[in-house]
């Protein structure tokens, strides 16, 4: 199953560094010189149809799709219409020098840069050329993991995310933005779920981030869901509600106040008396619905050996079956990842072990004190 998993901690090695490094300055800079590969392309349907000529068995006039497949992909509209030019003109050299028309390959051709045409003139609309438009989504995707990491912890803290999209696609509707205060004595976290699921809600979910990453540390922590909810009022999407869990704990003596807007609660693990439960701050409204939306909020505090457990609906809820339910599945086996593995890559357990379905974004973030 394809996923997307962030920790807090991703490190590349030396080979991966160089690799995306490499595959980063050919997709930026060499694939996007427009006259240098239309040269080259030209030069190229040119060689296949002298190598036609010479041994049309090995090399049919069919092999020139290849030349108008890459062009598709690496080339402008009007770039692709002067490469398609040259292509045509192979073709009737081809057909002179042969003396006889063979119509399936030049059909096959045809069909295939009238297609090409209709995707370049589709990423036309959109303003890309080439494989810039998908050079930008994967910019945007990264940006998005990048933001969504949990900032380093001090000495006797630790924290582990996960996050997984619908059917595994590249862009979830869940995300996170956390960060620490200019003195590190405070971490604040705000898991996000955004409505809808997978691709469809990615593109909303990469404009709240950058949004709520925004706000996140630069209002008081009283005031970010009020701020959130008004943010989202003012784009008036149709379906732009959102749910979060916003959580404000202090590093120096454990104490937190986790809020919620129409999110599933926060579950805490005492030490003390090895149970978990569940925060009577839950549900509430939904962010983006209600203008003067009151939040509900609770207080706590984590002594060493406790932890904290956000989660999104998707990792509970299941059709025709009440959330509750879902929560105490989560509790028994939050119980069960305590008493035999312990809280490291607790996150991961538990998202493989919990969530209902794969067909909904599903997020985990778990934070203790060890």
């Amino acid at each position: 199953m394809a996923s997307t998993e962030r920790r807090r901690h991703p490190r590349r090695g030396a080979g991966s560094r160089l690799r995306w490094r490499l595959t980063t300055y050919l997709r930026r800079n060499a694939a996007h010189s427009e006259g240098l590969v239309l040269v080259l392309l030209s030069l190229g349907a040119a060689a296949l149809g002298a190598l036609h000529l010479q041994n049309p068995m090995w090399f049919p006039q069919s092999t020139l799709v290849l030349v108008v497949l890459i062009g598709g992909f690496l080339l402008s509209v009007r770039s692709l219409l002067l490469l398609d030019v040259v292509v045509a003109a192979v073709l009737v050299l081809e057909v002179v020098r042969a003396g006889a028309i063979r119509p399936g390959p030049i059909l096959v051709v045809g069909a295939t840069a009238a297609l090409v045409h209709l995707l370049a003139r589709s990423r036309a609309r959109l303003g890309v050329q080439g494989t810039r438009g998908d050079s930008m989504l994967v910019d945007l995707r990264d940006r998005l993991t990048a933001q969504g990491e949990m900032p380093a912890l001090p000495e006797g803290w630790a924290a582990e995310v996960v996050l997984r999209s619908a059917g595994g696609a590249s862009f979830s509707g869940d995300f996170l933005v956390a960060t620490r205060s200019e003195d590190g004595q405070q971490l604040e976290v705000a898991l996000v779920d955004v409505s809808g699921k997978g691709v469809a809600a990615g593109t909303r979910s990469l404009l709240l981030s950058g949004a709520f990453g925004g706000l996140l540390g630069s209002v008081p922590p009283e005031d970010f869901l009020p701020a959130t909810n008004r943010y989202l009022l003012r784009q008036q999407w149709e379906e732009g509600f959102a749910t979060v869990a916003h959580v404000v704990v202090d590093l120096a003596s454990g104490e937190y106040v986790v809020s919620v807007a129409g999110h599933p609660p926060a579950v805490q693990f005492a030490a003390g008396s090895g149970r978990w439960r569940a925060s009577e701050a839950s549900e509430g409204p939904l962010l983006g619905v209600f203008p003067d939306a009151k939040f509900v909020s609770e207080r706590g505090r984590l002594d060493r050996g406790d932890a904290l457990l956000l989660f999104t609906d998707g990792l509970i809820e299941k059709p025709g079956q009440d959330i509750s339910v879902g929560i105490d599945k989560l509790l028994g086996e939050a119980e069960r990842l305590v008493v035999t593995r312990g809280f490291r890559h607790g996150a991961r357990k538990l998202i493989d072990r919990v969530a209902a379905a794969h067909n909904d974004d599903r997020a985990v973030v778990l934070v203790w004190r060890e």
